[in-house]
């Protein structure tokens, strides 16, 4: 992962106005493609080096990098950073964040069912 160029669009974007929105989305494309470029060393920075305002930022494209990327291991660490900067994580919808990115995952998880229990299933027998 290229820190450098992250922290340049990362500038690039607090610079672009919310309401331009082809600006605003090339800034996340650019965000998206710094982070999911080398997911190791992403995940090394984002343990590491990553700082408040940066972990505030990524907020917005954390679902398209977890889709982009399919790393569970960049959603945790997104999760902890969560932890590590709580008062940052009530500035905006970290939980919401959070779910979309594990929903962007695409992981077959089902959460009301007993695997241990046999499938109610319909027809001849």
């Amino acid at each position: 992962m290229d820190v450098q160029k992250f922290k340049e669009v990362i500038q690039k974007r607090i610079n672009t106005v919310d309401e331009y929105y082809v600006g605003v989305e090339e800034c996340w494309k650019e965000e998206i493609e710094v982070l999911s470029e080398d997911v190791p060393s992403t995940v090394a920075y984002l343990k590491n080096e990553c700082t408040a305002d940066e972990f505030a930022w990524i907020c917005e494209i954390i679902d398209d990098l977890a889709a982009e990327t399919q790393s569970r291991e960049i959603v945790e660490c997104y999760k902890n950073l969560g932890e590590k900067y709580p008062d940052m994580a009530k500035t905006f919808n970290f939980a919401g964040c959070v779910k979309y990115a594990e929903a962007a995952l695409g992981e077959d998880t089902v959460e009301d069912s007993d695997s241990n229990q046999p499938s109610k299933k319909r027809g001849k027998k």
